[in-house]
């Protein structure tokens, strides 16, 4: 599909905006590295970013490295990981990784589409912000938040994550796809929310269609 919406303008313009607004906890670790990205992740899937904000820095003074997570049982580490959503089956994952990790590669995170998403618990999205913020490799991720607004806009006509995933790989210029996931939820949790987004403050209201907003502030 091919469309006229101006997505670098409308990129640039939210940069500017949210650089003041508060950023989500996953883009925030670029210097932490993979393993301590990739354990984030898996503890915010449908969890608050204030709730993983507080439970990664008790996690991390227990165990913040592969080998030191593998010395916690799965008791401990769902207690230490609640109240998170999903904790006791993210303690399970979360081991059944660090095991996986210690056998196959040495105690270190794979840079790899296909290894990360057959480790327990780990989908497109998480993989591809492990590739992004974990390793600095070019992949988008595609939340909710990036699924909603890219087709708010019209800048994409998808149905699911997954096809917003593959649309944005083939009409997104390589340089944003690193940053689309941050800007994007930052935009959503702040400004363009799912019902009555703030189009009155929004930084491309402008430039949006509008799709499928009924209600408006």
């Amino acid at each position: 599909m091919t469309t006229s919406f101006p997505v670098i303008v409308a990129f640039e313009r939210i940069r500017a905006c949210v650089a003041t607004l508060p950023q989500p906890l996953i883009d925030q670790m670029q210097a932490a590295g993979a393993f301590k990205v990739l354990i984030a992740t898996i503890l915010s899937l449908r969890t608050r970013d204030e709730t993983t904000a507080k439970v990664t820095p008790r996690l991390w003074q227990r165990a913040a490295t592969v080998t030191e997570m593998l010395q916690l049982d799965e008791e401990t580490l769902a207690s230490t990981i609640y109240p998170v959503g999903f904790y006791r089956q993210k303690a399970r994952d979360i081991l059944a990784i660090c095991h996986i990790l210690q056998a196959q590669y040495n105690g270190e995170v794979p840079a790899d589409m296909d290894a990360l998403l057959a480790l327990p618990g780990v989908g497109r999205k998480t993989a591809n912000l492990v590739l992004a913020i974990g390793f600095g490799i070019p992949a988008i991720c595609v939340d909710i938040h990036v699924h909603r607004i890219c087709n708010r806009w019209g800048y994409l006509e998808t149905r699911t994550p997954e096809a917003t995933e593959m649309a944005l790989r083939r009409q997104l210029p390589e340089e944003y796809w690193i940053s689309i996931n941050g800007l994007l939820v930052t935009l959503g949790q702040q400004i363009c929310h799912p019902v009555s987004p703030r189009c009155s403050i929004c930084p491309v209201a402008d430039l949006c269609a509008r799709r499928g907003v009924v209600r408006q502030r």
